[in-house]
């Protein structure tokens, strides 16, 4: 693992003038046909989702397609919150490669866009958290209620349609140099069309019927992606706009604990913000943190080492106010 606690503020200063490859299939401009594709990959699966409801009273379904589709929402849901995020952005713990190729190869199939162009993101939106340059803070077009609520959709799904692109090179080196991670960040399309048809070929199988195959595919494809993609989307825009702050940190992120368990722990955001490379991000009785608990199971079985679990000094220092930014923190860790 190269990543290192601080890499948020040391990415930007890489000092290797050797010239990396490319991590995606283009540059750091999105192109129509891109803007389109990603278009369609918002709304189709939202249409599906808005329309779960009705299908369900109108014709049913089984056990195998909710089956699939928790199965399904779960892994790709812990493969970037344990992967992606804590484990590529934040360098919270420290991976055999087995695991480093897995995590990247589960939160690919959160059909989250490429591995590299997401830590990129996060890496630049914790440098710049609520403030100028945050690639999707809800507080972008100020604090009126009107300039919020165009905020809060900015924050949601809006800024992914911005034109223009975190440098990769500039917030993401480290995994950039990785030869197998660029390439499944490369790939990202093959491992999107896996997980949505993976579903449909299990659900075809088990019946032996197309319909079968088209009931999994709506439930553990398109609804699970919709559904996976909001309450990610939503850490971006509720979490910065509502929530418990109980840590100090620069920015206006909060606990939001109603999204706890279908974000996987991602929701207790305000400690995360305050302490970035933690590896548990809910800290408080009664915060659960499902993210948390699989990297303890990682380093129980000895797959994970190093990690950045909280203690109590740590986590009373963030309270109080001890450590006055996320750089601090992250230097403290």
């Amino acid at each position: 693992m190269t990543t290192s606690p601080d890499v948020i503020e040391d990415a930007p200063k890489a000092t290797d003038t050797t010239p990396l490859p490319s991590a995606t299939l283009s540059g750091d401009s999105k192109g129509s046909l891109e803007q389109i594709t990603l278009l369609l990959f918002i709304t189709v699966p939202f249409v599906a989702l808005v329309a779960a409801v009705p299908l369900a009273w109108g014709w049913g379904v089984s056990w195998l397609d909710l089956g699939l589709m928790t199965f399904m929402y779960f892994l790709g849901c812990h493969g970037v919150t344990v992967g992606y995020h804590r484990y590529f952005t934040h360098g919270s713990f420290k991976a055999k490669r087995p695991l480093r190729i897995a995590l990247a190869l589960a939160g690919s199939l959160a059909v989250e866009g490429p591995l590299v162009r997401w830590v990129a993101d996060h890496r630049k939106h914790h440098k710049f958290s609520d403030a100028e340059g945050d690639p999707h803070s809800p507080w972008r077009y100020g604090e009126t209620v009107p300039a919020l609520i165009k905020g809060l959709w900015w924050a949601h799904v809006g800024w992914m349609f911005d034109e223009e692109r975190t440098p990769q090179h500039k917030y993401a080196p480290d995994l950039i140099k990785d030869a197998t991670i660029r390439a499944i960040s490369r790939q990202f399309v093959v491992w999107t069309v896996i997980s949505m048809a993976f579903p449909a070929l299990v659900g075809g199988l088990v019946t032996w019927s197309w319909t079968g195959a088209a009931t999994a595919f709506f439930w553990g494809s398109l609804v699970r992606v919709a559904l996976l993609h909001h309450v990610t989307w939503s850490i971006n825009s509720i979490c910065h706009a509502v929530g418990k702050r109980p840590f100090k940190s620069r920015d206006r992120s909060g606990n939001v604990w109603w999204l706890a368990v279908l974000s996987c722990g991602e929701s207790w955001h305000n400690l995360h913000h305050a302490d970035p490379t933690c590896a548990r991000h809910g800290v408080m009785r009664g915060q659960v943190d499902s993210s948390a608990r699989i990297i303890r199971w990682f380093e129980q079985l000895g797959w994970a080492h190093d990690v950045r679990w909280p203690d109590a000094s740590r986590i009373e220092a963030r309270r109080k106010g001890g450590i006055s930014d996320e750089s601090d923190a992250a230097k403290a860790a």
